[in-house]
Formats: C-alpha cells, sequence, structure tokens
C-alpha cells in the first residue's frame, strides 16, 4: 500500500481434476498500478484478510477462487455487452483497454510493456489501439512543438 503497486505473479485456471493455481501466462510476474478508484476498496479488502494469511483478496460469491465462469456469470457480462450492444466484446478485450488508456496517458510503450508483463514491446504494441482522437492530439502536440522549437527568430525548418 505505500506504492500502490500489485504484483501479479499465478492466476487460477480450470484444470484436469479442478481449479489450479499456476504462474502468469507470460510465464512472468509483472506488477501493476493501483489507480486511486480502487484503492479504498483493496484497503478494506486487505484489513479484512490480515487476520488471515491464506485469505485471498478477492473471492467468488461463495468464497472459492475467482474463475473466468465466476466472473462472467458475478458481472452479469453477457447481458451486459448485449444490452449495449458489444456482444463480440470478449472480457479478454480489456486487456487491451487498460493499457490503451494509459498510453493515451502519456505512459511510455516500455513502462506498458513491464506493466502487462509482455516480453517484448511488439506483443504491447498489438495491444494498443489509439482512437482518432489520440492521433488528432498527436498531431497538435507536433504543431505546438514545432512552434516553440522553430519559432520566426530561431533556426529555420529543414525538411527531410
Amino acid at each position: 500500500m505505500d506504492t500502490w503497486t500489485w504484483k501479479v505473479k499465478r492466476q487460477t485456471t480450470p484444470g484436469p481434476g479442478g481449479l489450479i493455481d499456476k504462474g502468469t501466462k507470460g510465464k512472468r510476474a509483472h506488477t501493476v498500478p493501483l489507480i486511486v478508484e480502487v484503492r479504498e476498496l483493496v484497503s478494506r479488502r486487505i484489513a479484512r484478510a490480515q487476520s488471515d494469511s491464506s485469505a485471498r483478496l478477492f473471492t467468488g460469491p461463495r468464497g472459492g477462487r475467482i474463475t473466468t465462469a465466476v466472473l462472467r456469470d458475478a458481472t452479469h457480462w453477457d447481458e451486459v455487452v448485449s444490452r449495449l450492444g458489444y456482444e463480440h466484446l470478449r472480457r479478454h478485450d480489456l486487456r487491451h483497454t487498460g493499457p490503451t488508456w494509459m498510453a493515451d496517458a502519456g505512459v511510455p510503450v516500455h513502462v506498458l510493456r513491464k506493466i502487462a508483463g509482455h516480453g517484448s514491446l511488439t506483443t504491447t504494441q498489438r495491444y494498443l489501439h489509439p482512437d482518432a482522437r489520440s492521433i488528432t492530439n498527436a498531431g497538435t502536440a507536433l504543431s505546438a512543438h514545432l512552434s516553440t522549437r522553430w519559432s520566426p527568430n530561431g533556426p529555420q525548418l529543414r525538411v527531410v
């Protein structure tokens, strides 16, 4: 809670004979930031779990591990995306949304790679989907940079 980061080391997944804990998909632990909007919830969960060192911070509705099926049912995923007209949206798509929003906020791609737990920048880049506003803002940022750097009394702009 000092740094408000979370180290993701493993995932729970269905396996032969039931649920198993295994390493992350990329086989490497990664650290993710916990944004202000979730800190109160996490603080309450940590306080509740401190009396039991084996407790999980987040559990399913009956106290068990959270699986993809439990998450789908608990969030009413199918109904929500259908009502919104996004039947094609998968929960994994949200792994693209987070890094894209962080990139839009100015987080450098090499930092996004670490947060997502990707082995290469190429993989991270596949997760980024700038929208039209971001592209327009990039043009505005370039114009502001050029107008500051290449003032009428300064060096002449050389096009290469």
